[in-house]
């Protein structure tokens, strides 16, 4: 099997409003609409309401018109796929779920409906702690072992051409090139869902793209579809701390974690399960942004996503995670206060720990984006033998809708023949011909069984090591229904609030506030608002503060929260920030005549805490020294925002400060880094600069002069906290 080779180095009391829809909004799971008999909702009086096939159906004015299958049948329940018994497995005889996400899988060509706008790498997996005693899975038998990989990062909602900083999911998917076959962990940067079934899916994904009848906004959830699909759908709101918090605005692909969001199991050689949840953590630790600053790379480099992963990986800095597994048994699970199975909920580390089995690193670049990333094809039910999967109802849905997805995107049935889709281990099968057939089985035999023997016969089914499925008793009547078991939709969101550091918490609101700042139905907002009450009443009344609305009455709850469950520091992206500047990058505004000892004490440690720099010049062509030494120049001032860096220096003589003081570009510069609470390090001549910026009086202990190798020194260790968030809480508007 190929080998990776190693790398280098308000008033309490108002009513909230009614819901105009007819939908309960009182948070019982699961949420149903409020139908009008069929004979009424079909009677032929009066208004007329559109059919999918271009035909109309009469309908009574004010009677909601009856949702049926595009053959006409009568839909009974459109919240519940079809399962034996209330934790059972899906059925494939739910033709209505069949048919619903039949449809949504082929909404789009080529793009993908969802997870357009991604980037990919190679790497590899190296197991580095067997998982020999519980999973027969190859992968996961000898340490030291490299299996080849591929890795997709994503966002969610954007088209292809959206930008990368839009506030939004992070899709984490790992292709594993297995000597048992490919191995897709198809995750995100979020360990829960906002639904618990995949029937669910179209509807969540149609809500959070642009409005069909303006095709507008792009990439972005601060809309009203949006947002009146949450405020009816009570499982979202854990997602909705997640996707309100920084998570989803990360500064760079290689600082976020990967989930594989789902309960798994892995089964050993006497069929033993043992059920897991898979976790990949960043080496270079946490970060992100600032929703100010997000917006601010959106405008000046929309790929900035991709550039960071492309430079890392050919500068040699290659990315890491930690795979790590939660491992648990079927009593934890009996036992544990939220069901396994719901997939809006997690297992917090304090209550299993996350084992680390091995190390994932990125080390080369594809050779043709289309080829490679746009074509690589992942489906959830790829699983080499030794994993298995649990009930999940939205895994279940998952593992039906992937490759129906495939055969659209990419033509026919044989995508599995393009090289970043075929297996590196050997395989034999008897499939044939197809739209695009690269290859066929040689030989008189394309059947099985047959008669041919051992050579001419072609391959064989192999009991032992082939794959098989856990052996699970599946009992209950067959039924739409969602368990009791999933019903507390708020505890474990406030358990991630409360487990967020204060800064955290505020970046929480002023994302809410912003987002239904932009939804225009008034009745919309307090509908969410009234969800947040069930989470945590200080944010609640933040968030209703911040858009000047008294607060509703909380929302009925299925299940009342529970109010004491610990924070978990693993939440936090404060509590597990990198600690070092190793890895990121610092800017350098530079002019000629700027000290040259100190230019080059300056890079001399960024190099020493193992980070890079790039200059910023009045032009182009970059910086003269004082001792006439020549500094190329990355970026133009106009063209080379502090954004784009963890931190900045101003390193500028008497004259060049002057000459930046009059630009303002160059004032924006030293502004956006302050107002973003960035470490700042400046030489004494650049007071001018800042005192015309209007920030030299606020200057604060995280703005270091600049005048010696020592200082330089300093400032990059200091560099290495990345934040000095105490600023905003004394800048910000929203903090006072």
């Amino acid at each position: 099997m190929p080998k990776t080779p190693a790398p280098s180095a308000k008033p309490k009391n108002a009513k909230p409003a009614a819901d105009p829809g007819g939908a309960d909004i009182g948070g019982e799971s699961p949420q149903k609409a409020s139908l009008p008999p069929a004979d009424a909702a079909i009677s032929h009086v009066y208004g007329e309401t559109q059919g999918s096939g271009g035909e109309t159906h009469q309908t009574a004015q004010g009677e909601v018109a009856v949702l049926t299958t595009q053959h006409g049948i009568p839909v009974a329940d459109d919240q519940n796929s079809l399962k034996q018994g209330p934790r059972g497995p899906t059925l494939l005889e739910d033709a209505h779920f069949r048919e619903k996400i039949f449809h949504f899988d082929h909404e789009r060509i080529p793009e993908r409906v969802v997870h357009a706008r991604g980037y990919g790498a190679h790497g590899y997996f190296e197991l580095t702690d067997s998982l020999a005693d519980v999973s027969r899975a190859d992968v996961f038998q000898r340490v030291g072992e490299r299996t080849p990989a591929f890795v997709r990062f994503s966002t969610v909602a954007g088209s292809k051409g959206s930008p990368d900083l839009a506030r939004d999911v992070r899709g984490f998917a790992v292709k594993l090139y297995t000597q048992q076959g490919n191995w897709d962990l198809v995750g995100n940067n979020i360990p829960v869902f906002f639904i618990q079934d995949a029937i669910k899916f179209p509807d969540l994904i149609h809500a959070a793209k642009p409005e069909p009848d303006r095709d507008f906004p792009q990439a972005q959830t601060a809309h009203d579809n949006f947002w009146d699909f949450i405020s009816l759908t009570p499982e979202s709101m854990h997602m909705v701390m997640w996707i309100m918090s920084d998570r989803t605005i990360p500064r760079s692909l290689r600082t976020i974690e990967g989930f594989g969001v789902h309960t798994f199991r892995l089964l050993d050689a006497e069929g033993k399960s043992t059920f897991v949840k898979f976790h990949w953590k960043p080496k270079a630790g946490l970060q992100s942004v600032a929703w100010n600053e997000a917006v601010k790379i959106n405008g000046a480099d929309p790929d900035f996503h991709r550039r960071d992963l492309w430079d890392a990986i050919n500068s040699g800095d290659f990315p890491q995670w930690e795979l790590g597994v939660q491992l648990f048994d079927d009593d934890f699970a009996d036992s544990f206060d939220f069901d396994v199975l719901d997939p809006t909920k997690i297992i917090p580390e304090e209550l299993v720990p996350v084992r680390i089995v091995g190390r994932l690193v990125l080390d080369r670049v594809v050779d043709n984006f289309f080829a490679e990333t746009e074509q690589v094809a992942f489906l959830t039910h790829n699983v080499p033998p030794g994993i298995d999967f649990s009930n999940d109802p939205l895994l279940q849905g998952r593992n039906f809708s992937y490759l129906d997805t495939q055969l659209k995107r990419l033509g026919g049935p044989n995508f599995t023949h393009l090289p970043i889709n075929a297996p590196k281990c050997p395989m034999g099968n008897f499939q044939q011909d197809g739209h695009m057939a690269m290859r066929n089985p040689k030989g008189r035999a394309n059947y099985e069984p047959n008669s041919w023997g051992p050579t001419a016969g072609g391959p064989r089914e192999d009991p032992v090591r082939g794959f098989t499925s856990y052996a699970e008793a599946a009992d209950g009547p067959k039924q739409r229904v969602r368990s009791e078991s999933f019903a507390d939709h708020y505890s474990q969101a406030r358990q991630f609030f409360t487990s967020q550091a204060p800064i955290e918490q505020k970046h929480i609101g002023d994302a809410l506030v912003f987002e239904l700042s932009k939804v225009e139905r008034p009745d919309i907002r307090s509908r969410i608002v009234s969800h947040l009450r069930n989470i945590d009443e200080t944010l609640s009344a933040t968030v209703a503060d911040g858009l000047g609305i008294d607060l509703p009455e909380p929302a009925q709850a299925a299940r009342p929260t529970i109010m004491d469950l610990p924070p978990s520091d693993a939440l936090s992206i404060a509590k597990n920030g990198p600690g070092s500047f190793e890895g990121r990058k610092l800017g350098i505004l530079l002019t000629d005549g700027a000290d040259a000892a100190l230019f080059k004490a300056l890079i001399g440690a960024v190099d020493k805490a193992g980070a890079v720099y790039e200059v910023i010049a009045p032009k182009i062509a970059g910086a003269t020294l004082s001792d006439g030494t020549s500094v190329a120049a990355k970026h133009k001032v106009d063209g080379g925002p502090s954004v784009l860096f963890d931190a900045v220096a101003v390193l500028v003589s008497d004259a060049g400060a002057a000459l930046l003081a009059g630009d303002a570009a160059a004032k924006d510069f030293v502004t956006d880094a302050f107002a973003h609470c960035k470490f700042i390090g400046l030489s004494k001549e650049a007071q001018l600069l800042f005192e015309k910026a209007g920030i030299a009086d606020d200057l604060d202990e995280a703005c270091l002069p600049l005048a010696t190798a020592k200082d330089a020194n300093a400032f990059v260790a200091a560099c290495g906290a990345l934040r000095h968030w105490p600023r905003e809480m004394a800048v910000d508007l929203d903090a006072k």
